[in-house]
């Protein structure tokens, strides 16, 4: 259980408990708004919050029935092996239940719970109640080499089948001898359903590379390294390098491949092993700044050198041991910018994997009013706010804030490849530092990019279905697009008669650009095309409206509104739910009503 987990107060009545919980934990305490007087954060919904930290990955503790917990995690439940724990709380703090995870954290986090609280831990799991332990939740450091197979040995026991532990006892478990083996050792076994094998990580793979040297290279150096030397791949705890290599294809997928982190260090950190070295070199002196990488970088992470370094043409690496585990991770991550876009800015219309995200990084960067509408997600999070404008000065902060190993979250709204940063970050790291771009050391952090909710597809849910037909975006603001440069566009989307979303329509010194747009429209489309105005999506104060193009009015109009135009297919029906926008897939068939022929419409 790597995320600290958020403790939930739903109640005047469970709130000290809440609090004792949270401070047993190092946790924060989320509250619920007018019913909980002090907590880090507040939420309106408890459902909606408590699913929402669910599927961004956060262990959830509610001190309240274990009903609303369950009634609000059940739409999102998929896969047991991934999902985090939850534990309820009763509010006066006397029974303790992990209600998910209990081979994820959940048993062990309520036990913790309970025993700080003096209460009743109720743990069901089976190896739990008759061993007191989850023979596939090995302690931190250990990993387990066949886990699909704990189930089967966990029920083996149960029926009686007895057990006995070679190498260190890491559950001590009582031995009775019998069928299952537990087995643990840091060279490869041979596992089966009654033959768990646990792998003690303290070894560290220090590695080196020439520059886009092929993985498959390094991966075999690696692995036959291991082999030779009687070392399991699972007694891996770490790939070690210089930060030179941070963004390395090779080095990255071989600790993707070991499913370990990659820890660099500077040319400095690594020279101060330099009499550790059994084969330190000029050359690599000269080249890098230290006398050796892999070796150096192994010894970096602590310990004692157990394999010189081996070499091919590409690739070098080195083993290391760790006196204990589980091992200390010196050095610093490669360092991880998320481009995240929230949406339009109610939490049901974030994406899961935006919110984990947000969750695991340590900084979010953004706009103030972006960053606030993550509501309790941004709680406990050092962030950094820019106000609107400087958006490129916002971008090379948050690139070079990673550049330092750090988990930086950059938090745009709608999508962040929409008409946001998404592209100004890749712009910096394509023009390097010589041409006002970012240092060499944020080029080479990871930029993940996930989608998000745009305001055109949320206008369009509000609407109905105004895209169901070829559409474009432009956007009319003049400050980074010549003027003339929109207004071909717009010419062209108007013989094209394509439906139009407008992005930044107006501001408070651009007033005409909409204007001339309406004109040019109004030369290739009915004067009756609806028009939806939708301003605020997703939001309180969010206000939809639909006009005719000719009596659209610049002055009901503002930043906060995206305008979708119609084709001149495009219609507007009175239905149940009030006036709905579409615009028809089939055009004229289906406009005159034969449906005769659905071929290619679904």
């Amino acid at each position: 259980m790597a995320v600290t987990p958020v403790v939930l107060a739903l109640s005047r009545s469970g709130e000290a408990v809440a609090h004792r919980v949270a401070a047993s934990l190092g946790a924060q305490v989320h509250g619920r708004e007018g019913r909980v007087a002090q907590a880090d954060a507040f939420f309106p919904n408890a459902l909606d919050h408590a699913r929402d930290l669910f599927a961004a990955g956060v262990p959830v503790v509610g001190v309240c029935a274990s009903g609303i917990l369950i009634r609000a995690v059940a739409p999102v439940l998929s896969d047991k092996t991934k999902e985090p724990p939850v534990v309820s709380v009763s509010d006066d703090g006397a029974v303790v239940v992990p209600l998910l995870g209990g081979h994820r954290g959940a048993n062990r986090l309520a036990s913790l719970i309970a025993e700080e609280l003096g209460a009743t831990a109720a743990v069901t799991t089976a190896g739990d109640v008759a061993m007191g332990v989850a023979l596939d939740e090995p302690p931190e450091g250990y990993r387990l080499a066949n886990p699909g197979d704990a189930k089967a040995a966990m029920a083996a026991l149960l029926n009686g089948a007895g057990v006995r532990v070679t190498g260190n006892n890491i559950f001590g478990v009582e031995e009775t001898g019998g069928a299952v083996e537990l087995v643990v050792s840091d060279a490869p076994q041979t596992p089966s359903e009654h033959r768990l094998v646990y792998h003690p990580q303290s070894y560290v793979v220090g590695v080196g590379c020439a520059r886009n040297a092929d993985p498959e290279a390094l991966w075999d150096l690696v692995t036959e390294t291991l082999q030779t030397a009687g070392i399991a791949q699972g007694a891996v705890a770490a790939v070690a390098t210089v930060d030179i290599k941070a963004d390395e294809p090779a080095m990255n997928t071989l600790a993707q491949r070991l499913g370990v982190p990659m820890r660099v260090f500077t040319p400095a950190e690594l020279e101060a092993q330099a009499d550790k070295l059994a084969n330190p070199s000029d050359v690599v002196f000269a080249e890098v700044g230290c006398h050796g990488v892999a070796e150096g970088a192994a010894l970096a992470m602590g310990g004692e050198l157990v394999v010189e370094k081996r070499k091919t043409t590409t690739c070098t690496c080195s083993i290391s041991r760790a006196n204990h585990v589980p091992m200390e991770m010196k050095g610093r991550a490669r360092g991880q910018l998320s481009v995240v876009g929230i949406g339009p800015g109610q939490s049901s219309w974030r994406t899961p994997e935006v919110s984990k995200l947000v969750t695991e990084a340590e900084e979010l960067v953004g706009y103030g009013l972006y960053i606030d509408l993550l509501g309790p997600l941004a709680a406990g999070k050092k962030r950094s706010d820019f106000p609107l404008g400087g958006e490129e000065a916002r971008c090379r902060y948050a690139l070079e804030r990673a550049a330092e190993g750090r988990n930086v979250a950059l938090v745009c709204s709608g999508d962040a490849g929409i008409y946001a940063m998404g592209a100004l970050v890749f712009e910096l790291l394509d023009r390097g530092p010589k041409h006002e771009g970012v240092s060499d050391a944020a080029r080479r952090v990871e930029v993940v990019c996930s989608p998000g909710v745009s305001a055109l597809q949320g206008a369009a849910a509000r609407a109905g279905a105004p895209l169901g037909h070829d559409f474009c975006t432009i956007s009319l603001s003049d400050l980074l697009t010549p003027r003339d440069d929109i207004l071909r566009r717009l010419k062209a989307a108007a013989e094209g008669d394509f439906v139009i979303a407008f992005y930044n329509p107006v501001s408070k010194t651009r007033r005409t650009l909409l204007a001339e747009a309406r004109d040019i429209l109004l030369q290739h489309r009915p004067a009756d095309t609806p028009v939806m105005l939708a301003s605020n999506l997703g939001r309180p104060e969010e206000y939809v409206r639909y006009r005719k193009l000719k009596d659209l009015q610049v002055d009901e109009i503002d930043m906060l509104t995206v305008l979708l135009v119609g084709s001149s297919n495009s219609r507007l029906a009175q239905l149940g739910e009030g006036p709905r926008m579409f615009t028809p897939r089939g055009y004229a068939r289906k406009i005159d009503g034969d449906l005769s022929d659905k071929k290619g419409i679904a």
